[in-house]
């Protein structure tokens, strides 16, 4: 469990250094507001989304590696850590530029709480190493239905009421979650072939499945990240994807988790800690990227800017 741990949260730095650069990446394209098949095409073209692209294959690798030696409810919940990282890399960025706010703090810790609280009361043990056939079909299936009416319904939304860029990308990002959820359970099947050998894996399906639905999944979370700002997009993201991976390892593997009384309300209220918290960095300054909001400025700054505001109201 402790190798599962420590993959986990190497995955987790992976895949928070491929959401950086794969944000960069996607600020410089323009969609069409649909679905575009060629996005994928004109972001390769970007130095800094390939190099996303190349953390976010380490990512994998840490990723495969530990769901061998965990199940999806252990890792899962870890690799959400990734927002949580996000916001570390560009707060200590951007630190001369922007303010850190006290919410931003109480959103880190609420995260950080939700997390660890999760898994000490879960205890995520057990689980077999294959799924039955017709359990991956009706997983699959569900999943698909889900996720092409999320994506019916924010390609959908066209210049109706409320159809904004935000309420677009979280659609968006929702579905991506729940896609990468699928992805994870693909993964953990897929790891528990590595013991055979490269005959193994490349003679199994998952490795097959993973390749398109991890490339459809990919597709999917570029569109999100062009569709509106990461504050719309990353709680789904953060979110759905663990917690659709740790549903899938409980429905497919039988994976075990504490399901006592006051288990389940200590789990319940540490999944609550991590929305709150992914919610607040969502919408914190450095993950915005806002600079406009007087209020995420320094407070030297804004006291200069406030002088030079009564100085020419004079």
């Amino acid at each position: 469990m402790q190798a599962a741990v420590l993959l986990a949260i190497a995955a987790s730095f992976c895949t928070a250094t491929a959401s950086l650069a794969q944000r960069q990446g996607a600020k410089s394209v323009q969609t069409t507001g649909g679905f575009d098949a060629r996005l994928l095409l004109r972001l390769a073209r970007q130095p800094v989304w390939l190099l996303g692209i190349v953390s976010m294959i380490g990512g994998f690798v840490f990723q495969l590696t530990a769901l061998r030696y965990g199940p999806l409810a252990l890792v899962q919940p870890i690799l959400s850590l990734e927002l949580l990282l996000v916001f570390g890399f560009l707060a200590f960025a951007g630190r001369r530029r922007r303010r850190i706010k006290p919410r931003d703090w109480l959103g880190a810790v609420a995260m950080s709480a939700g997390v660890a609280v999760f898994l000490r009361l879960a205890s995520a043990s057990g689980g077999r190493l294959h799924a039955p056939g017709s359990s991956w079909l009706l997983a699959g299936l569900v999943t698909l239905g889900v996720v092409l009416a999320a994506v019916a319904v924010a390609f959908g939304m066209g210049t109706r009421p409320g159809a904004t860029p935000s309420r677009r990308a979280a659609i968006l990002g929702s579905a991506t979650g729940i896609a990468w959820g699928f992805v994870a359970a693909v993964i953990k099947e897929l790891s528990s072939h590595l013991g055979g050998g490269l005959g193994a894996v490349f003679s199994t399906w998952s490795l097959y499945v993973l390749l398109v639905v991890g490339a459809a999944t990919m597709l999917l979370a570029s569109h999100a990240l062009a569709a509106g700002p990461l504050a719309a997009s990353q709680p789904g993201f953060t979110i759905l994807d663990p917690l659709a991976a740790s549903l899938l390892g409980i429905f497919l593997f039988g994976e075990q988790i504490q399901t006592g009384p006051w288990d389940l309300a200590g789990e319940a209220l540490a999944v609550a800690l991590v929305v709150a918290g992914a919610a607040t960095l969502s919408r914190s300054c450095f993950i915005r990227g806002e600079l406009a909001d007087p209020s995420c400025l320094p407070a030297s700054i804004q006291a200069q800017a406030a002088s030079r505001q009564r100085a020419a109201s004079r």
